[in-house]
Parts: C-alpha cells; sequence; structure tokens
C-alpha cells in the first residue's frame, strides 16, 4: 500500500514536514512525499498557483503511472485539485479539501486562520465551492509568509497563536483550521495552548484518504 503526498512547491523542508505528519497520523498507509522541483518556493497567491500547476500535474501523472493509491496535494489553495482529480484513477484530495470535510463531519462552524492576505480570496471561494460556506466564521490572514514557518518558525508561530485567540473570541465558532501545509508543525502546540479544536488539513487528509 502506498499513498503519496506531493509538496506543490519547491521547498523540501516543508515536504518532509507533512509527510512526518502524515506519518504519524496513518501510520499503515505508507505515506511517500514528493517535492515538485520545478515549482516556485511557495504558493502566495494566485500567479504562484499558476506556476505550480504544470510541474504539479506531471508529478500526479507520475503517481498514477508508478501505482499509489491516492494522493493529496499538500497546498492549502488545493492548487490546481479539479484539474488533478479529472487526470487521476486513483482519489485526490486537498489538504482545505479534507480539512472543511472533517469540521463539517462533526458539525463544527469553523474559522480559518492562514498566511497572507493574498490568500484570503481563494481559500473563500474554494470553501464556498466545497458547499461550506454556511460553517465559515471568516478567513482571517496573520500576516505571515509561507517560508517564514520554515526560517522564523517562533515568531511566525506567536502571529499565529494570536489571530488564532482572535479568532476563538470574535468568530463565534466551534473550531479553528489552520491554512498552510507548512503550519503542521504547529498544530501540538497550538492544541496545548487553546482549548477549542484545532485542525491540520494535513492530518486531516492522512486520515480521510486511504478510507477513500
Amino acid at each position: 500500500m502506498a499513498h503519496l503526498i506531493i509538496n506543490p512547491n519547491s521547498t523540501r523542508s516543508m515536504t518532509e514536514a507533512m509527510l512526518a505528519v502524515a506519518q504519524a497520523t496513518a501510520p499503515g498507509a505508507g505515506f511517500q512525499g514528493w517535492t515538485s522541483t520545478e515549482a516556485p518556493p511557495a504558493i502566495q497567491g494566485r500567479e504562484d498557483g499558476e506556476a505550480a500547476t504544470a510541474p504539479l500535474l506531471a508529478l500526479v501523472d507520475r503517481a498514477n503511472a508508478e501505482g499509489m493509491q491516492g494522493i493529496v496535494i499538500g497546498c492549502f489553495d488545493d492548487t490546481a485539485l479539479e484539474q488533478a482529480v479529472a487526470r487521476s484513477a486513483v482519489p485526490v484530495l486537498g489538504i482545505c479539501q479534507a480539512a472543511c470535510h472533517v469540521a463539517a463531519l462533526r458539525g463544527w462552524r469553523f474559522s480559518v486562520v492562514t498566511t497572507l492576505a493574498v490568500s484570503v480570496p481563494i481559500l473563500e471561494e474554494n470553501i464556498a465551492r466545497y458547499g461550506f460556506a454556511p460553517l465559515l466564521g471568516r478567513v482571517r490572514a496573520s500576516d505571515v509568509p509561507v517560508l517564514a514557518l520554515e526560517n522564523d518558525p517562533d515568531a511566525a508561530g506567536a502571529r499565529i497563536a494570536a489571530e488564532l485567540d482572535r479568532a476563538r473570541a470574535e468568530d463565534g465558532i466551534d473550531a479553528v483550521i489552520l491554512g498552510c501545509a507548512g503550519m503542521a508543525k504547529l498544530t501540538a502546540d497550538l492544541r496545548r495552548r487553546f482549548a477549542l479544536p484545532i485542525l491540520d488539513g494535513v492530518e486531516s487528509a492522512a486520515r480521510l484518504l486511504p478510507a477513500l
């Protein structure tokens, strides 16, 4: 059995962090991690997503050819998800898609804490397309660049925690979804600090994908 996380950006340390989360969450699923080396180092907004699409879809094709049983696209923008699903013989999940489904299955109203404001409209559009707009409190930008999660995790984590606290206080929600694949390494610490449920997209996808 083999399942795959494709990191659609070229930052290999992010692939390794996501893979560690997936393997810990679903140890029997045989997760592997691939990095899209021809893509931008981070996906922040539509331009980066468009630049990442062609190399990502090439990796989806390769994963099908090599017999992977399922694929996770490891970017919270769910980069090229519809195109990947259309060309794949095996299930493909986005991490935003997966986390929203987990929240919905629990009946939770949720807010998303993401990185930069440029990602907010993309996430709002995706969540509406998945049918979960009635459950969405707000998509909140923490003003943390994606690569800061790799280069300065303590400062980035503090800003994300502050925005999460504002979401808890202001949005009338039951849960918070962390809106970037690079936040996966922060999940355990944030869960210790806050009483409400905190969902990570990589963890959510690792749980759901083998069931499909």
